[in-house]
Order: structure tokens, then C-alpha cells, then sequence
């Protein structure tokens, strides 16, 4: 609560269905008096749009945060409670707590505050939109630095999917470190490496 108001936080993730690098997740808490205008899901808006907002989510929310999962515990967990570690995980680094928390999706972490998990609201709840705008673009600057770090995988176009430029290079170059090896077209490559 501030100034008797119920805080609400919400948190979205980016990258469960990439091949490699991290599982992100974001947690923001609005300021009802400082308006931004265009929050909508990630994946609706241009790279462009998504950066601006970005950046006004950042400067006008009274509280946000991103936290990671690595491509180790996604492997040693399995994708989705690595993905609730990493929600579990924003929720803790918010320098505001909240008195409730809005989830995008059918599940919710385990938390010590009010969570509900609301299917499709990263396109119809605008503090999740907001979390899922922060999570895109920390983990798609993330990949492009990967791409810097491991050259000729394309991380920074594809971010990690499953395109066919991205198993080509795989086939070719083999997994690095960031590869999801629980993930099957990692872990068939693996299998077939370790028998040549």
C-alpha cells in the first residue's frame, strides 16, 4: 500500500522457446500519475516502439526490475519452473513491495503476496504489458551480445529460436555453453556428437 493505494505488480518473461540463452522475466509496478501511453504485448510492437517504451517504463514506474534463469538451471529444472524462479525472482528485486501481483499466463510462482495469473494479459492488462515490454528488450540485448561472444550462430537476428539459419549454424558449429541442452534439436545434436 502508498498513500493508501494497492500496489499492483506485473510480471511477464521472455525466451521459453528459444534454443539457447536465458529465460527472463520483469516486474513493474505502474505510477498511476505519470501515464504512458502505447503499452500493449511485446510481441505486437515494432523493436523500435518496444525500446521507446522502454525506456518510459523505466524513467515513470514507481518500481521495476528483470531477473534471469540461466540456460544451466532451465536444463537442470525444465523451462517452466525455471521460468517461475525467474518471475520469483523479479518479484524479490522490486524496491517497492506489492500488495498483489499480476501474472501473464495459466500458472503463478510461489510467492508471499496475492498473485493471479491472467491468460493473454500482456495484451489486455497494461502492467503486465509493461513487464513483457521490459523482458523482450533485456533478453534481445542480451542475445545481441551473445552474438559478439559466439559469432556465426546469428543470435542477434534470430535470439535463440529455432530458425533454420539458427540449426543450420548448430549442425555446423555445435552447441555453446548458452545452447539449452534439455531442449530436443540441442539434445539430438549432443547424442549424435558424443556417438561420432
Amino acid at each position: 500500500m502508498a498513500g493508501g493505494i494497492l500496489l499492483i505488480a506485473g510480471v511477464d518473461e521472455a525466451g521459453r522457446g528459444p534454443l539457447a540463452g536465458p529465460v527472463c522475466a520483469a516486474a513493474v509496478i505502474l505510477d498511476p500519475a505519470r501515464r504512458i501511453d502505447g503499452i500493449a504485448d511485446s510481441k505486437k510492437l515494432t523493436p523500435a516502439r518496444r525500446e521507446r517504451l522502454d525506456g518510459l517504463i523505466r524513467e515513470r514506474a514507481l518500481a521495476w526490475s528483470i531477473a534471469w534463469a540461466s540456460a544451466g538451471e532451465i536444463d537442470r529444472l525444465n523451462i517452466l519452473q525455471a521460468t517461475m524462479l525467474a518471475m520469483r525472482r523479479a518479484v524479490a528485486a522490486l524496491q517497492v513491495t506489492p500488495g498483489r501481483v499480476l501474472i501473464d499466463g495459466n500458472r503463478c510462482p510461489d510467492l508471499d503476496v496475492d498473485a493471479e495469473a491472467i491468460v493473454g494479459g500482456d495484451g489486455s492488462v497494461p502492467v503486465i504489458g509493461a513487464a513483457s515490454i521490459l523482458a523482450k528488450v533485456a533478453r534481445d540485448r542480451f542475445m545481441v551480445r551473445l552474438d559478439l561472444e559466439f559469432p556465426g550462430y546469428g543470435f542477434a537476428k534470430h535470439k535463440g529460436y529455432p530458425t533454420r539459419d539458427h540449426l543450420e549454424a548448430l549442425r555446423r558449429l555445435g552447441p555453446t555453453v548458452q545452447h539449452r541442452r534439455s531442449f530436443a534439436p540441442v539434445r539430438e545434436l549432443v547424442g549424435i556428437s558424443s556417438q561420432a
